[in-house]
């Protein structure tokens, strides 16, 4: 859920002190806005979504070629944004009075010395994985205020990055072992005809594969098999390195003998979790019906349902808890963690049952929080919401779920669960998603013809200081499959937020060798690994 797990904990020790929302207001000479241009040399008719953003400098602060958001402090920097159609040098779009803008507009920023920088979101990917390759930005420019907005410049279009300046960072050691085992994963590129047939265009499969050490195509052995998804934010660059990293613990017998697929399920419109959706296609038809087979013909899997296995975190959690629950007879076990809510009386602290709800405040009136830190909430819902919004209609973690969970609008985009403005919630958006996506209800509901088939099958681990208090809906679900005699196994591990949860003793992914050990257990009962 939310932002990649990396460019989320990086962000508790970068965020900025909060801007008023109660703020003085600034000179009048504001009001028109921040002008931004762009350079001639980056060329012209351009289009994307326009983004400034305003930091305010403390004292003592240090200088920064960069200004961001951070949803841990979402009104730490205020954002202004508009859409762009047709860009050129020497045409200047005014951002920042009449446009989109979160926690303030620039009007009425308090008085200050501030940061500004102007982004051109060319893709629409700002909310899923932040600035990227292509997107045009400015230098950072400091203006204080009241007094004149600083002019921008979009002068710089950013490169593309990849694993490859990750590797070079590397200590020579250490970049020689990881450059050898992305050599030995295999690709996974797959046309689906299913999703091909949906989209009108190709439409592919993406992962990589992690082969168990001494793995040979021509033997008779077979492995489990091991189908992981990633999170919000993740990509098919960080699917691969999760493949290699497993590849090198099972070099190093960390980890049984077993072939893990790590699959990426990230999309243009945020996630779509292998689930079949109107709006992003029918996805985990293809992965059970097309792909699964497919690979199952190529590769030395066990190919039976005690052999295939899942797991994944945050969104990932919530994709292969939701494969394990609507194709029980495919897999063998789901080792979901922290996933996303289960249940959904408490979607993000959201019940989306109760009459009048609403996403943003309580029954009590009292903001609903969203992000937590060492039990202080760091963000509520209607901040992260009013955020998401500024920064862009796709790609989003609250437009992805749309995209996953909504019924198709008269504009053929999928129908908002609630106004991003008032946070009031559409009752049929709630209605459509609870009797289609709620994993607690559908279990229930179906526990006559899938219980039989999914016994024993669910492992749910979560922390109880997830950042995301998503051990709430994980209780209510194992309260449901307790009363269904479900033989689930639910862990919730003391003190663990979001961001921690794998670690212990001093090992960052002890929690994923477990795992690990406790599939092979299933698909091998006896052998001791």
């Amino acid at each position: 859920m939310l932002r990649h797990l990396l460019t989320l904990a990086a962000a508790f020790a970068s965020a900025a002190p909060a801007i008023a929302q109660e703020a003085v207001p600034a000179a009048q000479d504001t009001a028109a806005g921040i002008a931004v241009t762009l350079s001639p040399e980056l060329g012209e008719h351009r289009s994307g979504r326009l983004l400034v953003f305003a930091q305010r400098v403390e004292p003592g602060a240090e200088p920064q070629d960069a200004v961001d958001t951070s949803p841990f402090n979402p009104t730490g920097t205020a954002i202004a944004a508009r859409e762009i159609s047709d860009l050129s040098p020497g045409a200047p779009a005014l951002v920042g009075a009449s446009t989109d803008s979160f926690p303030t507009s620039f009007t009425d920023l308090p008085s200050g010395t501030y940061r500004f920088q102007a982004v051109l979101d060319r893709n629409h990917d700002y909310n899923y994985g932040g600035r990227g390759a292509g997107d045009y930005v400015s230098p950072v420019v400091e203006a204080t205020l009241p007094g004149p907005m600083p002019a921008l410049t979009l002068s710089r279009e950013l490169p593309a990055t990849g694993l490859a300046d990750w590797l070079a960072r590397m200590p020579e050691a250490e970049r020689a072992k990881m450059e050898a085992r992305l050599a030995a994963l295999e690709p996974v590129d797959f046309e689906s005809s299913a999703l091909t047939a949906f989209w009108g265009r190709a439409t592919h499969i993406r992962g990589w594969i992690a082969l168990p050490p001494g793995y040979d195509p021509d033997a008779a052995a077979t492995y489990p098999t091991v189908y992981s998804t990633g999170g919000f934010g993740s990509t098919l660059d960080s699917a691969r390195l999760r493949a290699a990293q497993m590849a090198g613990m099972m070099a190093e017998g960390e980890t049984p003998p077993m072939i893990w697929v790590y699959l990426d399920e990230s999309s243009p419109t945020g996630t779509h979790e292998f689930a079949d959706s109107v709006n992003n296609g029918p996805w985990g038809h293809a992965l059970t019906e097309e792909l699964i087979p497919a690979l199952e013909s190529e590769y030395r899997m066990d190919a039976r349902p005690n052999g295939r296995f899942l797991t994944g975190h945050s969104s990932g959690g919530w994709a292969t808890l939701w494969l394990q629950v609507r194709y029980p007879e495919i897999f063998g076990g789901t080792w979901p963690t922290a996933p996303d809510p289960s249940d959904f009386h408490d979607f993000t602290n959201i019940d989306l049952y109760a009459d009048g709800a609403n996403a943003y405040v309580g029954d009590d009136g009292e903001p609903l929080p969203l992000v937590r830190n060492q039990g202080e909430v760091v963000a509520t819902l209607r901040q992260f919401g009013e955020m998401e919004a500024a920064l862009g209609a796709y790609g989003g973690q609250f437009a992805s779920f749309e995209w996953v969970f909504s019924p198709k609008g008269p504009d053929g985009r999928p129908m908002p669960l609630f106004d991003r403005a008032t946070g009031e919630i559409d009752p049929m958006v709630a209605r459509y998603w609870i009797e289609n996506y709620d994993i607690a209800h559908r279990v229930r509901r179906d526990w006559a013809e899938i219980g039989p088939a999914l016994t024993g099958k669910i492992h749910l681990i979560v922390g109880t200081a997830d950042t995301f208090y998503l051990d709430g809906p994980a209780r209510r679900l194992e309260a449901v499959l307790d009363e269904l005699g479900a033989e689930a196994d639910f862990r919730f591990l003391p003190g663990k937020t979001h961001f921690d949860l794998f670690a212990r003793d001093g090992d960052s992914q002890a929690l994923l060798k477990d795992i690990a050990r406790e599939m092979y257990a299933v698909a091998r009962p006896g052998e001791d690994r």
